[in-house]
């Protein structure tokens, strides 16, 4: 399944993509009551299988013809982030080969942890405001991963048995700030520098989530092309280490890394940050395409 966050008065509501649109899960409930279904996306990752079910088979018999009010056109829709309130944010630094490459950095022996928080959330088609204390915002595509299980001492083998699904994402990152000092904290963390979506796609059918197209879009031009096969740490082996060190709780977001093309690992010179008015879409394949414009912080 896909599912989105649909924003309807400032208040997030959980979206299922179909052929015939978006379902607005809460307008649906109220025209057709059903008591095991929320229109919680973190009840719904919470609720793991039995929830999904529950949600598929219902969206599976409601009446879809004459244009229901509870069916959106995609156009019409105001996003969210496709999980609202996660825990922890979790990002893995230099987690692909050629971009540890292109940065002039060692290949890590174990994974680089760094967080974001919940206020560096953003949806689809949110315009994200360029702090005025940076003058190096970069973009880094990267897929995310959402956990459905709690994962505590989980064995590699098992880990992906504890992810709800994936996600878009787009690290995206104030370079100055960052390397001030030796923690990249202040660089992560402005407001909205974690967009995710538009669509949170179950693991089901995502599949190998170790073999996927991923790509940065900047004002129409591809500026990453990569696979996540260039990930030095593949997804289990993420979701197992983390967990050897801290619980994963449902609706925690792991951002796996990103690959070469950032503007950080251009020569000095070439170097054009991100400003104003710039346009970034992070397209992964089966997962759809995250685009934010850029704007002047108020």
């Amino acid at each position: 399944m896909k599912l989105c966050t649909i924003m309807r008065e400032g208040t997030p509501t959980l979206g299922v993509k179909t052929e015939a649109g978006i379902i607005d899960i809460a307008a649906a409930l109220a025209a057709h009551p059903n008591g095991a279904v929320s229109a919680d996306i973190m009840e719904v990752i919470a609720g793991g299988e039995a929830a999904l079910k529950a949600l598929s088979e219902y969206v599976g018999h409601l009446p879809l013809a004459g244009n229901p009010a509870y069916v959106l056109d995609e156009k019409a829709v105001k996003w969210g982030p496709c999980v609202t309130r996660p825990q922890k944010i979790i990002c893995i630094g230099l987690n692909y080969r050629k971009h540890a490459e292109e940065t002039g950095s060692p290949i890590p022996q174990f994974p680089i942890l760094f967080s974001k928080f919940n206020n560096s959330l953003a949806g689809h088609l949110d315009e994200i405001a360029v702090p005025k204390v940076t003058e190096q915002m970069d973009y880094e595509a990267e897929l995310a991963i959402v956990i459905g299980k709690r994962a505590k001492h989980v064995a590699k083998e098992k880990a992906l048995e504890h992810v709800f699904g994936y996600c878009n994402a787009d690290d995206l990152s104030a370079r100055d700030l960052q390397m001030r000092t030796p923690q990249w904290l202040l660089g992560k963390t402005p407001d909205g520098f974690a967009p995710i979506g538009p669509y949170l796609v179950t693991a089901d059918e995502v599949g190998d989530p170790n073999r996927l197209e991923i790509k940065a879009i900047v004002n129409g031009e591809v500026r990453q092309h990569s696979n996540t096969s260039d990930m030095i740490f593949y997804c289990d082996e993420i979701v197992s280490y983390i967990s050897r060190h801290m619980t994963l709780e449902p609706g925690d977001i792991i951002l796996t890394g990103t690959p070469e093309g950032v503007i950080l690992g251009y020569p000095p010179e070439k170097r054009v940050w991100l400003k104003p008015g710039d346009t970034v879409t992070i397209e992964i394949e089966k997962l759809g395409a995250l685009t934010n414009r850029l704007v002047e912080e108020k």
